[in-house]
């Protein structure tokens, strides 16, 4: 047999690509993503092209969409002053979450992980208000705040002290804010601990105890260790935290409505208010793509600097 009849018999069997077992493989993947993509379009991709529809006229929810005003609604957004203050409110959160809330989780993440005495209570205490539902915790926290001593629990202790008045903590505004990131804290603080804690348990510890060897302290082994090591962890907690205080709706609107006088009005609060509270579908249809743009334009940046390899894939 000659070379030419050897390709001509190669060209007549099946491509190795082409071939029967891998075509059937394909069919059976996209059977089983079938159900999945249908949902992401019905619910996700459909909901967003028609906000993006609604957006562009001024519709009340009620009969088909007729009054057409184009990008005004976006004009309005972008020049109304509580939108900016909620967008200035959702920064603030963004903020105090990355540079008390997650540094706090870290270190307290190093102590129950794996030095305190009675680790495994604390793990569980710590994580227990992640458990209980927004809802809950924003009535609990109702509570807590009250201006009545008798009811409330931090002004009761309050008036133990001389001199020390009542707090009308939630009415006040320049309270407001920080009551609001103390109880977002006390609710997320267990989750990014329990993060950082399973991010302690692929490092090493012979390399902590290398460095210490080698004379350095134990908090110069966790800053110049440890925490590099975390870095994966670290870039996870951050978006998740970035991302939840954009988006933050149900603690706030039921412990200020975004009150007093929009003193803690957030993104979501807002749009909430003007499309079922009001009846301006098109204008918070607006309002939704704008935050949606506010976090695909994190999720983008994160995603490119989130490009380094992580350090513990070459241990």
């Amino acid at each position: 047999m000659n070379i030419a009849q050897v390709r001509r018999n190669d060209s007549k069997s099946p491509a190795r690509g082409h071939s029967p077992r891998r075509t059937q493989d394909y069919v059976t993947i996209a059977l089983f993503l079938l159900p999945a993509v249908i949902l992401f379009v019905l619910f996700l991709i459909y909901p967003i092209f028609r906000s993006v529809y609604y957006s562009l006229f001024n519709w009340n929810g009620l009969g088909p969409a007729t009054k057409f005003i184009g990008l005004n609604n976006f004009k309005l957004i972008l020049t109304d002053q509580v939108f900016m203050k909620a967008i200035g409110h959702c920064l603030i959160i963004v903020v105090f979450s990355l540079a008390v809330q997650l540094p706090l989780a870290l270190m307290l993440a190093i102590m129950v992980g794996r030095d305190l005495p009675g680790r495994v209570f604390f793990r569980s205490v710590f994580f227990m208000p992640y458990v209980i539902s927004e809802v809950i915790t924003a009535i609990i926290w109702i509570s807590m705040f009250s201006p009545d001593p008798e009811n409330g629990f931090i002004n009761a202790l309050l008036i133990l002290i001389p001199g020390v008045h009542p707090q009308n903590f939630l009415g006040d505004i320049n309270q407001v804010m920080l009551c609001v990131f103390l109880v977002l804290t006390w609710k997320y603080f267990g989750l990014h601990m329990l993060l950082f804690m399973a991010g302690l348990q692929n490092i090493p510890r012979e390399l902590e105890e290398a460095a210490m060897i080698d004379g350095a302290n134990r908090w110069q082994s966790v800053w110049y260790v440890t925490v590099p090591l975390l870095g994966t962890t670290l870039r996870t907690t951050t978006y998740l935290s970035v991302l939840g205080s954009l988006t933050q709706f149900n603690l706030v609107w039921i412990m200020t409505r975004g009150g007093p006088v929009n003193a803690s009005e957030m993104m979501a609060t807002y749009m909430y208010r003007f499309a079922f509270l009001r009846s301006q579908l098109g204008y918070g249809s607006a309002v939704a793509l704008v935050m949606l743009v506010f976090c695909l334009i994190f999720s983008v940046a994160y995603q490119w600097l989130n490009r380094q390899p992580d350090p513990l894939s070459g241990i």
